[in-house]
C-alpha cells in the first residue's frame, strides 16, 4: 500500500472515528431528552435518532470499505523474488544445455580426430 493511499486510509479512519464519536454524543442526548422529567420533545428525538442512524449508516459503509481495501493489499505484490528465482532456474537450465552442446562437440572433434 503506498504512502498516499495509506494516508487517505487513515483519513477516512480518522473521520470515522469521528462520527462515532458523535454517534455517542447522539446517543446520550436522547438518553438525556427521555429522561427529563417534563417530558420528551419528539421533534428533537426523531432528528437526533435520524442523525443517529444515517451516522451508523455511513460508518458501517466505510469501515466495509476499509476492510475490503485492506483485504486487497498484497504486501508482496511488487516483490520480485519469484521473477528472479525463475531466471536464475533459466540460467542454470542454459548452462547445462551450454555443457552439453560442448560435450557433443568435443565428442564430434573426437571422432573426426580418430578418422
Amino acid at each position: 500500500m503506498d504512502s498516499q493511499s495509506q494516508n487517505t486510509s487513515l483519513q477516512r479512519l480518522q473521520n470515522v472515528e469521528k462520527r462515532i464519536v458523535r454517534v455517542l454524543e447522539l446517543a446520550g442526548g436522547v438518553m438525556d431528552e427521555l429522561s427529563t422529567p417534563s417530558g420528551s420533545r419528539k421533534d428533537l428525538v426523531n432528528k437526533q435518532c435520524g442523525e443517529f442512524m444515517q451516522l451508523i449508516k455511513d460508518i458501517q459503509v466505510t469501515l466495509r470499505e476499509e476492510i475490503k481495501s485492506a483485504c486487497e493489499y498484497r504486501p508482496f505484490e511488487k516483490c520480485d523474488y519469484s521473477s528472479r528465482i525463475s531466471n536464475e532456474i533459466c540460467c542454470k537450465k542454459l548452462e547445462y544445455v551450454i555443457s552439453q552442446l560442448d560435450q557433443m562437440k568435443q565428442t564430434a572433434d573426437d571422432y573426426q580426430g580418430a578418422a
